[in-house]
C-alpha cells in the first residue's frame, strides 16, 4: 500500500517554493569545491523533495478526480483504481530545510578541517625548510673548514717537493738522461716499425714480382740494426735505473715523507668533496673523541732538514755513465741513419726499374690493342662476305625448285640445270671457306685476347709493385726522425 503511494506521490505531487537561504555563500562554495567534483547532470527531478507540504494542500483537489480526467481523456474507457495515501508515514520524514541545513553543516565542518589541516601543513613545511638551511650551513661550515686544511697539505707538499728538487741536482741531471735515453730508444720505434711496415706491404707484390731483391734485403739489415741498437739503449737505460736507486737511497726518508704528505693530500681531499649522496659514508660513534697526531710542525721540519745533507753522497757515480750514455746514442743514430739511407737508395733504383718495364708492357700492350681491333674488323667483314652469300644461295635453290615443276619432257637437264646446279656448289664451298676463315681469324683472336691480358695482368703486377715501392714504401719513408731526435733530443 505505501509503495502505492509513494508512485503516485512522485507522480503527481507539486514541489512547494525554495527557501531563499538554503546554500552557502558563492564564494564559500567557490573557495571550499572548486574543481573538486565533476559536473553530474541531475536524474530525478525536484519535484519529489516537497511531500510534506504537498499532503499538507492535498484537500485543495482531488487526486481521483484528476487521474479519472486524464484517463477519460487519454485512455477512453479504462478506469484507474482511486488513490490511496499513507499520510501518517510521510508526515515521519524530513523536510528540505533539514537537508539542506545538514548538507551546509557538512560544508562548513570539511571547510574547518581543510583550514587547520593547511595551517599545519605549511607550519610543518616552513619548519623542513628552516632545518634543512641550518643542516646545509653547518656542512657548509665543515667543508670551507677541509677546504682549507687541503690547501694548506697541498702548499706544505708543494714546499717539500720544491726543496727535494733543490737538493738532487746530480740525480735530476741524471733523470735527464735517462728521460733523454728513453725518448732515444721511442724514436727507434717508428723506424723499426716503417721498416716493418715496408716488409709487410712488399709481402703484397703479386706474381713474379715477389723477388727477393735488393731492396729487402736491406731492409731486413735496417731491421737488425734498429733492434741491435734498441738492445744497447736498453741496457744502459737499465744501468740508469740501478744508478738512480743507488742515488735515491739517501733521498729515501724525504720521499717517504712526501709519500705521506701526498696520502694526507688524497684522504682529506676525499673527505673535503663528500656529499649526502656520495658512497661509503657511515656511522662511527666516538670518532670525534680519538686523537692520533703523533708530531707537530717543528718535529715534520728538522726531520726534512736531517735528510737533505745525506742527499750528495751518490753524485760522482752518476757523471761516467752519463757521458758513456751520450757517446751512444750519438753512435746508435748514426748507425741507424746510413742503413735508412742505404735503403732508400735501393728503393729508387728497383722503382726506375719497375717504371721502365711497366713502360715497356704498356707498348707492348697498345700494339696488342690494335691489332685486335684490326682482328676484329676482319672478322666482321667475314661475317658480312658470308651474310651476302646467302642471297646468291638463295637465288640459286629458288631457280632449281622452279624448275622442277617443268611439265613432262620439258623436265631436261640442260645448260641452264647444271650451271644453277654447278652455282649451288660453289657458293657452298665459297662459304666454307669463309666459315674456316672466320674459325682461323676468332683463333688469333682469342690468342690475341689472351696475350691482352697476360699484359694487362702483368701491367697490373708492375703497376702494384711501383705503387707499394714508389708510395707505401717511399711514402711512409718520408718522415724518418732526425739525427738529433734519435739521440734523444726532443
Amino acid at each position: 500500500m505505501e509503495l502505492l503511494g509513494s508512485t503516485l506521490t512522485a507522480t503527481y505531487a507539486q514541489p512547494s517554493p525554495t527557501p531563499p537561504n538554503f546554500l552557502p555563500a558563492i564564494s564559500t562554495m567557490a573557495s571550499s569545491y572548486k574543481n573538486r567534483f565533476p559536473n553530474y547532470a541531475l536524474t530525478h527531478s525536484l519535484s519529489l523533495s516537497g511531500r510534506p507540504s504537498t499532503y499538507c494542500k492535498g484537500t485543495s483537489h482531488s487526486p481521483t478526480l484528476a487521474i479519472l480526467s486524464r484517463g477519460t481523456e487519454g485512455l477512453g474507457e479504462k478506469r484507474i483504481l482511486p488513490f490511496v495515501s499513507n499520510r501518517a508515514g510521510l508526515f515521519t520524514k524530513y523536510t528540505r530545510d533539514d537537508w539542506y541545513k545538514a548538507s551546509v553543516t557538512n560544508y562548513k565542518a570539511s571547510e574547518s578541517s581543510r583550514h587547520n589541516a593547511e595551517k599545519l601543513r605549511v607550519d610543518t613545511s616552513r619548519m623542513i625548510q628552516d632545518k634543512d638551511q641550518q643542516t646545509r650551513n653547518t656542512q657548509s661550515g665543515s667543508t670551507k673548514n677541509l677546504g682549507e686544511r687541503v690547501n694548506d697539505i697541498g702548499f706544505w707538499k708543494s714546499e717539500i717537493i720544491r726543496e727535494l728538487d733543490e737538493m738532487i741536482g746530480e740525480t735530476n741531471a741524471l733523470t735527464d738522461v735517462k728521460k733523454k735515453l728513453e725518448r732515444a730508444v721511442a724514436e727507434t720505434e717508428a723506424p723499426l716499425q716503417v721498416a716493418e711496415e715496408c716488409l709487410f706491404h712488399r709481402e703484397k707484390r703479386m706474381g713474379i714480382d715477389l723477388v727477393h731483391d735488393d731492396v729487402e734485403k736491406q731492409l731486413l739489415t735496417e731491421v737488425d740494426v734498429i733492434k741491435c741498437c734498441q738492445e744497447r739503449m736498453r741496457l744502459h737505460l737499465e744501468k740508469i735505473i740501478a744508478q738512480l736507486a743507488a742515488n735515491r737511497a739517501a733521498q729515501h726518508e724525504l720521499e717517504k715523507d712526501l709519500s705521506d704528505k701526498q696520502a694526507a693530500f688524497r684522504i682529506d681531499d676525499k673527505n673535503h668533496h663528500l656529499r649526502n649522496t656520495s658512497d661509503g659514508i657511515s656511522y662511527y660513534r666516538g670518532v670525534e673523541h680519538f686523537d692520533a697526531t703523533i708530531s707537530v710542525p717543528e718535529s715534520w721540519a728538522k726531520f726534512t732538514d736531517d735528510n737533505i745533507l745525506h742527499s750528495h753522497s751518490e753524485r760522482a757515480a752518476s757523471s761516467k755513465l752519463r757521458n758513456d750514455i751520450e757517446n751512444l746514442m750519438v753512435v746508435t743514430a748514426n748507425e741507424m741513419w746510413n742503413q735508412f739511407n742505404a735503403v732508400n737508395v735501393a728503393l729508387t733504383n728497383r722503382i726506375a726499374e719497375t717504371g721502365d718495364a711497366k713502360n715497356k708492357i704498356q707498348g707492348h700492350l697498345a700494339k696488342t690493342l690494335q691489332e685486335l681491333f684490326q682482328s676484329e674488323m676482319a672478322i666482321e667483314a667475314i661475317r658480312k662476305a658470308i651474310r651476302d652469300k646467302a642471297a646468291s644461295l638463295k637465288v640459286a635453290h629458288t631457280r632449281l625448285d622452279e624448275r622442277t615443276r617443268r611439265p613432262n619432257v620439258e623436265l631436261c637437264r640442260d645448260t641452264a640445270q647444271l650451271r644453277l646446279v654447278n652455282e649451288v656448289h660453289e657458293i657452298d664451298d665459297a662459304i666454307q671457306c669463309l666459315q674456316q676463315r672466320l674459325r682461323d681469324s676468332e683463333d688469333i683472336l682469342q690468342a690475341l685476347v689472351r696475350s691482352k691480358a697476360t699484359l694487362e695482368h702483368d701491367l697490373i703486377v708492375k703497376s702494384n709493385s711501383l705503387f707499394i715501392d714508389q708510395e707505401k714504401c717511399m711514402g711512409m719513408r718520408k718522415s724518418y726522425p732526425s739525427t738529433l731526435r734519435l739521440a734523444g733530443y726532443s
